[in-house]
């Protein structure tokens, strides 16, 4: 068993093409740079994407010709958000199989109809075959919310407001797309790319070329709630509890970064995981498919990284109105 550590990240907000060749060049050689390693380095590579989204069977392995040919590589993939792919390499360190290993995410949301895409994952007998887009299936979630009176449109509105000029009063006159949820409700789909780079034990403590002190990984879980959307109870994410208590999450963590497509959903996780109002929020902008979560995790250990935080913690979602949740706590301190 081994201790794992974050030691390296970064992001695009473009994709050129459906194979992500051409977009994830320079974000690996950007995530190994500001981890002081070579690609030579790394004994394995695993990343998260969607072949039916691309059109093409087989398409994560074209992706491979981002990483060159030479010297062979070790290599895995998931069909979902990449931050599933970070907990298979973290696994595979502290299984002792690897030391290094960097984790990669890549789609083009624009590549295809998305909401028909999305719309598969739901129950294929009674939901599937009306075609709900992704957002009518949030505004049923938080439509359930707000008549519980877990919290207003004003609250979800102040979400929103907080990376904008604009006033929550302001947000709140502008027209519903699908009630109760507003443009500034729906995170913008995006395509894009982010790679972020782990290494056990001394690989990270002893990086000559490395600024940034490592992000400890202290804890990682994630659990799934039913797909069907009348079997669990919307405004609550059993899920992303359970996972941030096996994760380890404590009440001392001082910056989170939620992957919350809709502002609605921030609410519901931050209740979920019990976080206190003084938890800074930081997160990528946008919804970038496949790589948004793992963006998360990228963006929480940066600030731990940096030292602007001593502990953080990320999140990453997936499946409609929150089924699936990840959950990493990092921390600067050493664990051994």
């Amino acid at each position: 068993m081994s201790d794992v550590a974050v030691i390296g990240f970064a992001a695009a907000d473009t994709s050129v093409t459906t194979s992500g060749v051409e977009t994830l060049v320079p974000v690996f050689e950007r995530a190994l740079g500001r981890a002081g390693l070579s690609r030579r380095e790394v004994d394995f590579w695993c990343s998260g994407s969607s072949d039916y989204l691309a059109g093409r069977a087989f398409s994560f392995v074209s992706a491979v010709d981002a990483i060159g040919a030479v010297p062979p590589i070790t290599e895995s993939h998931v069909e979902m958000d990449a931050a599933w792919a970070f907990y298979e390499a973290y696994l595979k360190i502290v299984s002792g199989e690897a030391e290094t290993a960097l984790v990669y995410g890549f789609g083009k949301a624009g590549a295809g109809d998305l909401n028909r895409v999305l719309a598969l994952q739901l129950d294929p007998y009674t939901v599937a075959p009306l075609w709900p887009d992704a957002t009518s299936v949030a505004a049923l979630q938080a439509r359930l919310a707000l008549e519980a009176g877990l919290f207003t449109e004003r609250d979800m509105a102040v979400v929103a407001a907080r990376d904008r000029a604009e006033t929550a009063e302001e947000l709140l006159t502008r027209p519903y797309v699908a009630a109760p949820l507003r443009a500034h409700d729906v995170a913008r789909l995006a395509d894009g790319a982010a790679a972020v780079v782990l290494a056990a034990g001394d690989r990270a403590r002893h990086r000559p070329s490395a600024g940034d002190r490592p992000a400890w990984i202290t804890g990682i879980a994630h659990r799934v709630d039913p797909p069907g959307l009348g079997e669990r109870d919307l405004t609550a994410v059993p899920s992303a509890t359970a996972a941030a208590a096996d994760a380890g999450l404590g009440a001392d963590v001082e910056v989170v970064a939620l992957h919350a497509p809709f502002t609605h959903q921030e609410l519901l996780l931050r209740a979920a995981l019990g976080l206190p109002d003084s938890t800074r929020s930081v997160a990528p902008e946008g919804n970038a498919m496949f790589s948004a979560g793992l963006s998360r995790i990228g963006a929480a250990a940066t600030e731990v990284m940096s030292g602007r935080a001593r502990t953080a913690v990320a999140h990453a979602t997936g499946g409609p109105a929150l089924q699936q949740n990840l959950v990493c706590v990092l921390t600067g301190s050493e664990t051994v």
